[in-house]
């Protein structure tokens, strides 16, 4: 007789520019599980100036972090939507105290964790330049625009943003390791996280596909 497994429910976890992103598309794309990302969907309540997407403008204009019985509130309604569903999460939890709390009404079973070098993310953000108006990225070296510090496109200038500037990366790094060490310690000690490590995504997703394809065989 065939044991029924839980839905896989993933976290990703990861450094500002360590590839999140890229491998939650290919994760997506690849295993068909729906993607909610906190970053995204509060935005989304900001357009839309829902009473949420005000009450987290106000905090954001203030310089303040969202608190945490508000995003756990929300983040938990959100998940009930897609319970039936296997997912991953991204954005959330940030702190220890919302991981307690998620754990408590919605665990997670697989927590990935991107883990690349410091001084690899600081050259590859130093190296990124964008064109506000279309949203297009490039990177000096990887995705080098045909003349450098013009769009393809449209020949217009490009920009780097205040904080893709090495100085700026090197604080929003120490940020992050000091709140979300804490998360990720949580999780080792739930025996359910698996670190990734890598300079690149292309070097990672390999790892990631490796792991995951297994489960996913169970899973469904």
């Amino acid at each position: 007789m065939a044991v029924k497994t839980k839905l896989l429910k993933a976290l990703i976890l990861g450094a500002p520019a360590s590839g999140k992103g890229t491998i939650s598309s290919r994760i997506v794309k690849k295993y068909n599980v729906e993607h909610l990302s906190s970053g995204d969907k509060l935005r989304d309540h900001i357009e839309k100036q829902s009473d949420l997407g005000k009450q987290v403008k106000q905090y954001l204009n203030e310089g303040k972090l969202v608190p945490d019985d508000v995003i756990i509130n929300f983040m938990v309604t959100e998940l009930k939507k897609i319970n039936h569903k296997p997912w991953l999460l991204d954005g959330f939890p940030r702190t220890v105290t919302q991981a307690i709390a998620l754990w408590k009404v919605q665990p997670v079973n697989v927590v990935l964790n991107l883990v690349v070098p410091y001084e690899v993310i600081i050259e590859r953000v130093k190296n990124r330049w964008v064109h506000l108006p279309s949203g297009r990225v490039y990177n000096i070296g990887f995705n080098t625009p045909k003349i450098i510090g013009k769009d393809d496109i449209t020949g217009e200038e490009l920009i780097q943003r205040p904080d893709d500037k090495p100085e700026a990366v090197q604080k929003r790094l120490e940020i992050y390791k000091s709140v979300t060490q804490p998360v990720i310690d949580f999780y080792a000690g739930k025996g359910i996280l698996k670190n990734f490590e890598g300079h690149t995504s292309d070097e990672i997703w390999p790892k990631v596909t490796s792991y995951l394809d297994p489960l996913f065989k169970v899973n469904n």
